[in-house]
């Protein structure tokens, strides 16, 4: 069974930086695609980031060129580089599973979800 820890969020003032970590387990020897999604109050899930299995990143508009999504296989742990932080940032940070690559064959996996990690900024 996939389980999924993120860690790592916090208050900052706008302008600061946090980096999340997304601990994986149960992965067993295949490589999977992973995505950062958030939730502010009130309003939906919406994509923040996403590596696929051969490391192609894809980011919202919103944070490109200040989001850095990363992954360390060795550890099954994927980041979020999170800088020049913004209060619209606010929100709750869960990351997700998407594909798996195994044998050098892609398989589509049902998606697991992490329990999410706060981030706050302040103006």
């Amino acid at each position: 069974q996939v389980q999924l820890v993120e860690s790592g969020g916090g208050s900052v003032q706008a302008g600061g930086s946090l980096k999340l970590s997304c601990v994986a387990s149960g992965f067993g020897t295949c490589r999977w695609g992973m995505s950062w999604y958030r939730q502010a109050p009130g309003k939906e899930r919406d994509f923040v980031s996403s590596i696929n299995t051969f490391g192609r990143t894809n980011y919202t508009d919103s944070v490109k060129g200040r989001f850095t999504v990363s992954q360390d296989n060795t550890k099954n742990t994927l980041y979020l580089q999170m800088n020049n932080l913004k209060p619209e940032d606010t929100a709750m940070y869960y990351c997700r599973t998407n594909s798996r690559r195994c044998a050098d064959v892609e398989y589509s996996s049902p998606h697991y979800w992490g329990q999410g990690t706060q981030v706050t900024v302040s103006p």
